[in-house]
């Protein structure tokens, strides 16, 4: 039997001791534990949220792995690769491959008869991914592309369409600035925003087969190859594995291609994210610090109030440390009843915002429209655990200070 368990069961389920003088502190101490948790389960889940819903935007545009030509070219006018590569089943056949999709890219300019916008028309094939732009469609639908048939149809921003003044089913003209000078007409068959002002102020989506008769390519010419993964954490792992066999590949005219991650190829936003994590930190070692030094002092009162037990406890000859145990067991029943209610608070509030959007954000400086949550069942549970055991630890040393009392004074203590 635990008699140390024991003993701190029954203390704990005394109603004789919530009249004592360390229920008010005690009680504080509890709610200090709950706030705590349910702000570091709110500020993870918010903080994840928006690295990953930032992360998808980025990579909704230019997907996970890019394999383009290898030249110091960083404008809108690519050096052609050709689209039929030996290393194309090798990396489809990788564990953690998702998708691979051809994509071509050119600047033009789109013009109504008032107005004008420069915009990237990126070319995509039959195998391109639509499921990202269908999520942030706000009108209209995508197109579908077929090998053999070419479609006038064009996807734009909910941007370019404000600046434009257009709307699904107006016809657009798009011209190129080339030798000779080009144009072509496009009828609009969606529009999408995604609040990413970066990418949404640039990018429309049209069939491949007009950039390539832009161009002057022939049908196997294309900007490059973009490839998806399943598991952004194995981002740069899988961009290491597509690399080992791209890296050291040349095309018959001499030419080297060159593997690229997302990360790599927009650093500064990657690197932003990144930045959120020390706040996350921050807010963790402080909340956990109140919580700490709230139960050492609720612990300090329980010793206390409990000194003629603990002189009793000494002169039946019981071991100092199992009188802390005690002590330690009674203070992880209230650190276990304030984190109940933390999680219960932080899940709640978490589960409000993700269905209904109760918190909102300006799309131009957050890039979102409301607070992201993103909610882990492993994130609660490391929370949890972190937080009793830190503040367990925490504890040792003020329950220390029963070593030093006498029995022959604690009984007698009033």
């Amino acid at each position: 039997m635990n008699t140390e368990l024991f003993i701190a069961r029954r203390i704990f389920s005394d109603k004789s001791v919530k009249k004592g003088i360390s229920q008010p502190i005690v009680t504080i101490a509890v709610i200090g534990i709950a706030l705590g948790l349910a702000v570091m389960i709110l500020s993870v889940a918010i903080v994840t949220g928006f690295k990953s819903e930032i992360s998808n935007k980025v990579i909704g545009f230019g997907s996970h792995i890019q394999i383009v030509n290898y030249d110091s070219n960083i404008s809108f006018e690519t050096s052609p690769v050709n689209k039929q590569q030996a290393f194309y089943n090798d990396i489809n056949e990788l564990s953690g491959i998702k998708n691979i999709q051809e994509f071509a890219i050119k600047a033009g300019i789109i013009k109504t008869q008032t107005d004008f916008a420069g915009v990237v028309l990126k070319g995509v094939g039959s195998n391109f991914d639509w499921s990202f732009f269908d999520q942030n469609m706000i009108a209209g639908k995508s197109f579908r592309i077929t090998d053999s048939i070419n479609t006038n149809e064009i996807l734009i921003s909910a941007h370019i369409a404000n600046l434009l003044q257009l709307n699904v089913g107006d016809k657009i003209g798009a011209y190129f600035i080339q030798q000779p000078p080009r144009m072509r007409s496009f009828v609009i068959s969606g529009i999408y925003e995604t609040s990413l002002s970066e990418f949404d102020e640039k990018f429309a989506l049209v069939d491949i087969k007009h950039i390539q008769k832009l161009n002057n390519w022939t049908d196997d010419q294309i900007s490059g190859f973009e490839v998806s993964i399943e598991d952004f954490s194995q981002l740069d792992k899988m961009t290491d594995d597509v690399r080992s066999i791209v890296g050291f590949h040349f095309n018959p005219d001499g030419t080297k291609l060159k593997v690229l991650s997302i990360k790599e190829k927009y650093p500064q936003m990657f690197d932003w994210l990144d930045l959120t994590d020390m706040n996350v930190w921050i807010i963790l070692i402080l909340m956990i610090s109140v919580a700490g030094f709230n139960m050492v002092s609720g612990l300090l009162i329980l010793i206390l109030e409990r000194t003629n037990m603990i002189g009793i406890l000494k002169a039946i000859g019981t071991k100092n440390w199992s009188i802390r145990k005690i002590f330690l067991y009674q203070s992880g029943f209230l650190i276990s009843k304030g984190l109940l209610w933390g999680n219960f608070i932080g899940i709640a509030i978490c589960v409000l915002q993700a269905q209904f959007h109760i918190l909102k954000l300006d799309p131009t400086s957050y890039y979102l429209d409301a607070v992201p949550i993103n909610l882990k069942i492993w994130h609660i549970l490391a929370l949890n655990s972190g937080t009793l055991i830190i503040t367990i630890i925490m504890l040792l040393v003020p329950s220390y200070i029963i070593s030093r009392l006498s029995p022959e004074k604690t009984i007698r203590f009033n």
